[in-house]
């Protein structure tokens, strides 16, 4: 009877009771939203990498390092020298080595030139390695792998050429057009970085740029694809590299000859040092993030409570004749917090449909444009504490309008006046 009762209470405030839970619902949306998307960036970056011991490249902060070489975020300050890789790699104590090249790009998405190690060693998340979804590595000069999010938004499908562009730039007018590339395989999602990213292998890059100087074609020199396989594609240099240990009891004394290398000015960083120090620098944002939705959560959940005690002199002759036909002061003190508790739910419910149908809209653009990766089922154990704590809060706060109703006299509402 009381839970009818409030119900037909709400539908007779129709209008009131809408904007309350409009109003609550986006509160919910924004809270449950920013910890979601707070909890899945950071599961994004701590699960880019995995397995790898150290990150070497030219001597540069380790947040730098870090962002270039995994993240495909900024630039070099210099590149490693492949004598200097060819010496490191043969380090007793280094089991494997992923060379990397950067630079290139082919319609916004950036281009790594690697070797088959990259394919073989490469982890991610819990130390999962990469699954083709179609074809197979490269195994030409001028093949070509793609990331699963690179084949998805522009349509490439096995055996089509893509030409790489110099630099990193969405639109470039410096084009690689007389090396073509075919696209030989594909790679399975992985949820970071590299789904974002176009693989050729070193001597790919060393071919498209044998003819180039100085970041432009070199005037009355123009070499074709056919004539590049004949020459020497060793590399001159890369960006840096990856490097898996023979044991991770040596990975401090190994740092420290890298970084004391004297052939040139070379920084090794620990992959997972890195990521703890730049998810500890967006911390503070992502807590003021936080603090911020809370405050509007909480300025939801006085509105409603403004709005029920506003509707409590509306209500004056509905309470009198609650309490004319037996209602005790207490039954309207519940049949309050029942209405509050309905509002509540309302909104928890809408909020939730409207958290996974924007978290669907915003998947790829959330994935294309800053490398984050978002589930769109927000819900987990923590969803459950913050619905118990707002329900709780709502308790709280709706005591305020159902002690008024609690002490509004049987005449208050059944007297004229005038």
């Amino acid at each position: 009877m009381l839970m009818k009762l409030a119900r037909l209470s709400l539908w007779n405030r129709k209008a009131t009771a809408l904007m309350t839970l409009l109003s609550l619902t986006i509160s919910l949306v924004l809270l449950l939203g920013i910890d979601h998307i707070r909890k899945e960036a950071r599961n994004s970056f701590t699960n880019t990498v995995s397995g790898t011991d150290l990150i070497v490249g030219a001597r540069s902060g380790q947040l730098n390092l870090l962002l270039y070489s995994v993240f495909r975020i900024g630039n070099a300050t210099a590149n490693v020298s492949w004598q200097t890789y060819e010496r490191i790699a043969k380090h007793p104590q280094i089991a494997w080595t992923i060379p990397l090249s950067l630079g290139d790009s082919h319609r916004g998405y950036r281009v790594l030139g690697t070797n088959q190690s990259y394919f073989e060693h490469y982890r991610y998340a819990n130390q999962q390695s990469l699954q083709f979804a179609e074809g197979s590595p490269f195994a030409g000069v001028y093949d070509a792998v793609l990331g699963a999010e690179v084949a998805k938004q522009l349509g490439y499908t096995l055996g089509q050429e893509i030409t790489l562009a110099h630099g990193i730039g969405a639109v470039s007018f410096s084009e690689h057009k007389d090396k073509p590339f075919t696209i030989t395989g594909i790679l399975a999602p992985t949820g970071t970085p590299v789904d974002q990213t176009v693989h050729v292998s070193l001597e790919g890059i060393e071919a498209i740029h044998i003819d180039w100087q100085q970041g432009a074609p070199m005037p009355g020199r123009q070499v074709s694809a056919e004539q590049a396989l004949e020459m020497d594609l060793t590399p001159k240099a890369i960006t840096a590299f990856m490097v898996g240990l023979n044991s991770r009891m040596a990975t401090f004394v190994v740092q420290r000859q890298i970084n004391e290398f004297r052939g040139e000015p070379l920084s090794a960083i620990l992959p997972g040092v890195a990521l703890a120090e730049l998810w500890q620098m967006l911390g503070m944002v992502e807590n003021m993030l936080l603090l911020i939705t809370l405050l509007v959560l909480v300025a939801g959940l006085i509105g409603m409570m403004t709005t029920l005690l506003a509707s409590m002199r509306e209500r004056q002759r509905e309470v009198a004749i609650l309490r004319a036909v037996g209602a005790n002061p207490w039954y309207l003190f519940w049949l309050i917090q029942l209405e509050v508790l309905l509002l509540t739910l309302m909104s928890m419910f809408m909020a939730a449909f409207f958290l996974v149908i924007s978290l669907w809209a915003i998947q790829d653009t959330l994935a294309a444009s800053y490398g984050l990766f978002i589930s769109i089922t927000p819900f987990s154990v923590q969803t459950l504490y913050w619905a118990g704590a707002i329900l709780l809060a709502t308790a709280v706060l709706a005591c305020i309008p159902a002690f008024a109703a609690y002490r509004r006299a049987l005449t208050d509402g059944l007297s004229v006046r005038l």
